[in-house]
């Protein structure tokens, strides 16, 4: 054989080699991803044909799916559509399974999942025809719907906890969007629905309790840097620490860091430390952060479960304190502002961790998993996520917590009869910007049994007038009242 023809035979080896272990990597190794992709329409097609698991609150459907006549033979609807629509998320021919928990839990909701494979044997010998499991969610329906109506047409979200357990009970998000067009089986519809839905002002699509883009907490935060200070050992709620109307940030020429009121926090420029978050004072947190140092609070907000990689089981963006910052950063940090960043969720963790004497639970939303009969297949167990502060530390921010909503900036989410223990924030996110309003808090204080967290952006109805105590607390108290009020 002359070398020319060796040559050739060596590439035309090689590519049938190539072939062989490119066919064998798709058919083997990559197969269960490619079958899992959303967008893979053999995949759809095969889901179509059987029933696909239904999303439960309180027994009934907020996600389901009803025969339909035409070649896809079931269609996905909605009941109550808006008002979970960032929880349930979409089911689509077009687009897949996505948003919520159509995504998140895509694979029990189709039946495809592991855990339901002895179900299908049993299927496949009975000869039944199989389908998906339903998710049983912990959402509290009249939390919800108080949540919804209290948010009303201001952008922002509402997230709520039970502290003992960390199941979610309310979940809310403003703007909304009607997922329902989205599983419609004509196709143009389908379209047109999605470029309205991801061309719609606010990004509606985005669950902003969990994920978008992050907030900075304001004074909120400052539960964080009381739990430090408490925490260190140094510190009481009876602690006498500076407090001026301005406080001069070192290492810069005129930078300062002022009260909302521009008065000092007390009689000669200091106050207590209960005071001192009683009235929200600016100052008394900024120096009291430059004192703890940025370690101490970057320990603390991780002992909440800053920087934590949770999911829900919908993906849950982490809450951040910068890595690095120096002293006057540092002091801006202590109050939730500089590049602090949160979601909703973190900071109703950060109460219920409080109300849950120093204990984070980790947060879930699906109660159980059930067959097609509605028999449990699964039940989700409470988990301790870490222990964030003493039950001693958390009995002091109790304290000081409920002083906040008894005589303090929180008045307006006083509930006749009911402890309640809050702090408000008012963040500052843009030159020219209104800011945002935050409350969070939990009740009864004595007995907690809901941990809220309330954001909402741009001030709302407010606008530059906003205050968390105006805007944010009134929303909190509501979804309270609907828990507790019972």
């Amino acid at each position: 054989m002359n070398a020319p023809i060796r040559r050739l035979s060596f590439i035309v080896a090689a590519l049938f080699a190539s072939l062989l272990i490119a066919t064998t990597w798709i058919q083997f190794v990559q197969a269960k991803e490619l079958q899992d992709r959303p967008n893979n329409r053999r995949t759809l097609l095969a889901s179509y044909a059987r029933e696909r698991g239904a999303i439960l609150v309180g027994g009934s459907p907020v996600a389901r799916s009803v025969p339909s006549n035409d070649q896809l033979k079931w269609l996905r609807t909605y009941p109550s559509a808006r008002l979970y629509s960032q929880v349930t998320g979409y089911y689509s021919f077009t687009y897949g399974a996505g948003g919520g928990l159509e995504g998140a839990e895509d694979s029990l909701l189709s039946g495809q999942s592991d855990k339901l494979f002895y179900r299908r044997i049993v299927d496949m010998v009975t000869g039944k025809v199989p389908s998906g499991a339903s998710l049983e969610l912990t959402i509290d329906p009249r939390a919800q719907k108080a949540a919804d109506e209290a948010l009303g047409d201001q952008r922002g979200a509402v997230v709520a906890l039970d502290p003992s357990t960390g199941a979610i009970l309310a979940m809310v998000s403003h703007p909304q969007y009607d997922p329902s067009p989205l599983a419609s089986h004509d196709l143009k519809s389908v379209a047109k629905a999605w470029q309205q839905v991801n061309n719609a002002p606010g990004n509606p699509a985005v669950n902003r309790t969990i994920n978008g883009d992050l907030y900075p907490p304001g004074s909120t935060f400052k539960l964080v840097t009381a739990a430090a200070a408490l925490s260190s050992g140094q510190y009481t709620e009876d602690s006498e620490i500076p407090g001026p109307a301005t406080l001069k940030l070192p290492d810069t020429t005129n930078a300062k860091l002022p009260n909302d009121d521009r008065l000092p926090c007390g009689p000669g420029g200091t106050s207590t430390l209960l005071v001192a978050l009683q009235r929200s004072c600016n100052s008394s947190f900024g120096g009291l952060g430059m004192k703890l140092g940025a370690d101490a609070l970057r320990a603390q907000a991780a002992k909440f479960g800053f920087g934590d990689q949770l999911s829900v089981p919908m993906r849950v963006t982490p809450s951040t304190v910068p890595e690095q910052m120096n002293r006057p950063q540092t002091a801006q940090a202590a109050i939730g502002q500089f590049d602090v960043r949160v979601t909703p969720l973190q900071m109703a963790m950060v109460s219920a961790a409080i109300a849950n004497k120093g204990v984070v639970m980790r947060p879930y939303l699906v109660k159980d998993v059930r067959s097609a009969d509605l028999d449990v297949i699964e039940e989700t167990s409470p988990e301790q996520l870490s222990q964030a502060v003493s039950p001693d530390v958390a009995a002091r921010l109790t304290r000081m917590m409920e002083a906040v909503v008894q005589s303090g900036t929180a008045t307006a989410a006083q509930i006749p009869g009911v402890s309640v223990a809050g702090k408000t924030g008012t963040a500052e996110h843009g030159t020219g910007l209104a800011p945002h309003a935050w409350f969070t808090a939990f009740a009864p204080a004595d007995n907690p049994r809901i941990a809220v967290a309330v954001v909402v952006e741009d001030g709302g109805r407010a606008g530059n007038e906003a205050f968390g105590c105006k805007v944010a607390a009134p929303i909190a108290r509501q979804v309270i009242e609907s828990v507790v009020n019972r």
